[in-house]
């Protein structure tokens, strides 16, 4: 049995209260980290790198409460420039990116909000 991502986790869905503000802030944000769209219908959007792990539907009333996702990058420039183009499209600082000790982060992470409220980490893994 492998360790990769890939065999123990198949998807996230975040449900949303605008898809299109929505898509644009996850767009911004993840393209830095070569993520892309696909997967792109009227309700529903498919992120990822080889194959779509992160869905963003609508759903009216939405409120996100709770919801922690973490983001590889393959390092801090990335993290800078995901969290500025997340901040740039409608996300809000949680905290700016630095290095970090502790509760399963990598060695440099930066964290925002979405749109919505779903916090989001972008971080260098540790091994």
């Amino acid at each position: 049995m492998s360790n990769s991502l890939d065999d123990v986790l198949h998807h996230i869905v975040l449900k949303v209260s605008s898809l299109r503000r929505a898509s644009e802030f996850y767009d911004a944000l993840l393209s830095p980290l070569g993520w892309r769209r696909h997967f792109n219908e009227a309700d529903a959007i498919g992120y990822g790198i080889s194959k779509p792990v992160l869905y963003i539907t609508e759903r009216a009333g939405t409120r996100a409460e709770g919801t922690l996702i973490s983001v590889s990058t393959p390092g801090i420039a990335a993290v800078k420039a995901a969290w500025e183009a997340g901040c740039a499209r409608g996300g809000s600082n949680i905290a700016s990116p630095g290095d970090v000790v502790g509760h399963g982060s990598g060695t440099y992470s930066a964290f925002l909000r979405d749109p919505d409220g779903h916090e989001v980490e972008i971080t260098v893994a540790s091994d």
